[in-house]
């Protein structure tokens, strides 16, 4: 088999199938549908035509583009954390992921994936606020 190869289609011109698999994966996702066949027949389609299609089929998201992660060194202190992510509800960023390594030397390495679509500041901003929050020794986004 050679390369997979993708192609960024109008949905308006692809056979209605195509939209009713992406309806079925949408009720399975948000837990609609406890089954396939459930959430197929919740589309209006087959099971065979929703297994047929189903791992080939997928909506784009154009959100996917302003998800970026921060990574910070934080200072083991109750509240730092919390202060950083008071910052990013300010500035109107959803909160993805929050991952923290076990402090070493009294210093955490937290990584943060946040959506920046709602946000009200640029992301150099953004850094420069968190890294003046008391207890941060470092912020960037990679």
């Amino acid at each position: 088999m050679g390369k997979v190869k993708y192609l960024l289609v109008d949905m308006s011109i692809l056979p209605e199938i195509y939209a009713k698999v992406v309806e079925a994966n949408g009720y399975l996702q948000s837990g609609e549908a406890t089954s396939a066949s459930q959430a197929a027949k919740m589309a209006g389609i087959s099971r065979s035509a929703y297994y047929k299609y189903k791992d080939k089929i997928f909506e784009y998201n154009e959100q996917g583009d302003d998800v970026t992660a921060i990574n910070a060194k934080l200072i083991d202190n109750a509240g730092v954390l919390s202060s950083v992510m008071n910052e990013l509800y300010l500035a109107g960023a959803n909160i993805l992921a929050v991952n923290q390594s076990i402090p070493v030397n009294n210093i955490a390495d937290v990584s943060i994936t946040v959506r920046l679509s709602q946000t009200d500041v640029s992301t150099e901003d953004l850094i420069s606020k968190i890294k003046n929050i008391g207890g941060v020794k470092s912020a960037e986004i990679v």
